[in-house]
């Protein structure tokens, strides 16, 4: 019996066919199509699907991100929870699938494969491949998450290449995250069972990844943009390339999703035919996803669209045929969400942030706006024998981790790029483990900023040298229980008071959060000190 009548020009990315018709639907399923060149001018499309993305750095749970989802048209996403597994372990994991139940959208999920990213972090848990295995009787689980300890993955480390070999047996993707590998590097990891790649920055890299076996996600998020840079690999390999955002911050998440990465495609031309493959065909297909794809007998997950321009609009999002999205309304309410954290901290003073020279030239984390990647300087300070400052005028300044975890001394180092003129950032967001992270013009600021953090027991703060502006993330220190529209209304103004800083970084949260990720390129800092990815190892703060 069918149920549902669904008209208009039918996209069909399989047949590589556009015609006027009707889709049938019964149940969940599509059970027939029409051709009827009197059919409506809308358009019908498969729904979008995010290949690689981090639910956490949106900062809303599961259930109010999958209404922004809808909004966008994104019908699936593939979720690393490797941030919450990070702070809360295999706990965290099960909270994230628990949650997806109450999804408007479908999720599913890659296993986390290195909790912690790497031996040289205090993280809130460690999982083992025998922890993980049994995850795979979970259809939702659809693959290993980024493998990012690349020397565990050539030096042979036992547990991680078993966590490879375990999804491969349960016939699982095993995802990459290979920042600039290239050469016999490149070709050890592939050859260890890496399938994937979102870390491509550049055409040269992505191309010698795809001539491996890869398949490249091209990444448009929030801190790491390189849409711009890959997009002719769209035209080139349309068969081999996916669409992933990695992590986006609530008020880029609102604006748009993989519907902006089609549209940018559009405008540059693309085929539709193309741009379906990379925002739809080829995730559905690698990971064996239950999402369908506008054929008879396929779930009925597909979505509305006005045009076929690159200005189209998300005017309907159905998934297994019931319409969750329809003309500016998301058309279900959803649970609250439950709460977890990990959280073991008391304040601290600024005394604790004190660090006395040992010589008068320290290294620098150097950043750029927009960019994951970070350089090195060296600097001189002056004098020796007192407490080294932030050096506001030459805009080098005092970054700090400290373990959320447990009570340890904290990390010192100095940054450069941020800019600010008054006040202190602190974030519990601090990619992979997620320890407190801040940066200020003086002690005074940014023990007052973290001591915010550590009050709320979890979430992002301002500090002005007056006041403490602070959004509370409760479920693991990483999201908010509220609706996404306060989500993004409370960071949308902790970013505008923030901006008195002077800080002039399009998103100076996200940042910070990313200076304390060793696995990527080249000086990060960790609870534990200044670490060289070149070398894989800490380095010392004094040249």
């Amino acid at each position: 019996m069918v149920n549902v009548k669904e008209s208009g020009v039918i996209v069909d990315p399989v047949g590589k066919r556009i015609f006027k018709g009707h889709l049938f639907i019964s149940s969940n399923k599509i059970v027939k199509i029409v051709e009827d060149e009197n059919a409506p001018e809308r358009y019908i499309l498969p729904g979008f699907v995010d290949s690689h993305i981090h639910i956490e750095s949106s900062l809303m749970s599961c259930e109010e991100f999958s209404k922004v989802c809808a909004i966008h048209g994104t019908i699936a996403t593939i979720s690393d929870p490797h941030e919450i597994a990070n702070v809360c372990g295999i706990t965290g994991i099960e909270y994230m699938l628990k949650s997806s139940e109450n999804s408007l959208t479908k999720m599913f999920f890659s296993l986390p494969s290195c909790v912690p990213a790497t031996t040289f972090e205090t993280s809130g848990a460690i999982i083992t491949s025998n922890e993980l295995s049994p995850f795979y009787k979970n259809d939702k689980v659809v693959s290993l998450g980024e493998v990012m300890n690349i020397p565990g993955v050539l030096s042979g480390d036992i547990d991680l290449i078993k966590k490879i070999r375990d999804a491969v047996c349960n016939g699982r993707v095993v995802d990459g995250h290979g920042p600039n590998l290239l050469g016999n590097d490149l070709i050890g990891y592939v050859n260890a069972g890496v399938q994937t790649d979102h870390e491509s920055s550049e055409l040269y890299e992505a191309r010698e990844k795809l001539e491996q076996g890869m398949l490249i996600q091209i990444r448009q998020g929030s801190a790491a943009k390189d849409l711009e840079k890959l997009a002719p690999l769209v035209q080139e390999s349309s068969e081999k390339i996916m669409l992933c955002s990695d992590d986006l911050h609530p008020d880029d998440f609102l604006k748009g999703h993989i519907n902006r990465t089609v549209s940018f495609l559009m405008e540059k031309g693309y085929e539709i035919f193309k741009i379906l493959s990379s925002a739809s065909v080829n995730p559905v297909k690698l990971y064996k996803l239950p999402v369908g794809l506008l054929q008879v007998g396929d779930f009925a997950d597909y979505i509305v669209v006005d045009s076929l321009e690159p200005d189209f609009k998300v005017l309907k999002t159905v998934v297994d045929g019931k319409t969750v999205f329809e003309n500016g309304e998301v058309l279900k309410d959803i649970k609250q969400p439950k709460l977890i954290n990990n959280f073991n901290i008391n304040q601290i003073s600024k005394q604790d942030l004190s660090i006395y020279p040992k010589k008068d030239t320290i290294r620098v984390i150097t950043v750029k706006d927009g960019e994951l990647l970070t350089g090195e300087i060296h600097s001189k300070i002056d004098g020796l024998g007192d407490n080294i400052v932030s050096d506001i005028e030459n805009d080098i300044l005092k970054i700090v981790v400290l373990n959320r975890y447990n009570k340890a001394p904290a990390s010192i180092g100095f940054v450069k790029g941020f800019q600010l003129k008054k006040g202190a950032y602190a974030t519990s967001v601090a990619h992979d483990s997620h320890n407190i992270i801040a940066v200020g013009v003086d002690d005074n600021v940014i023990c007052k900023a973290i001591n915010c953090v550590i009050d709320s027991k979890g979430g992002m703060s301002y500090y002005d040298e007056e006041n403490c502006f602070t959004m509370t993330l409760p479920i693991g220190g990483l999201m908010s229980d509220k609706n996404y529209k306060t989500v993004v209304h409370e960071y949308e103004e902790l970013l505008k008071v923030s901006k008195s800083s002077g800080c002039k970084l399009s998103s100076p949260f996200m940042t910070l959060s990313f200076l304390s990720l060793l696995v990527i390129p080249k000086l990060k800092i960790g609870d534990r000190g200044l670490f060289d990815y070149s070398k894989f190892d800490f380095t010392e703060l004094f040249v």
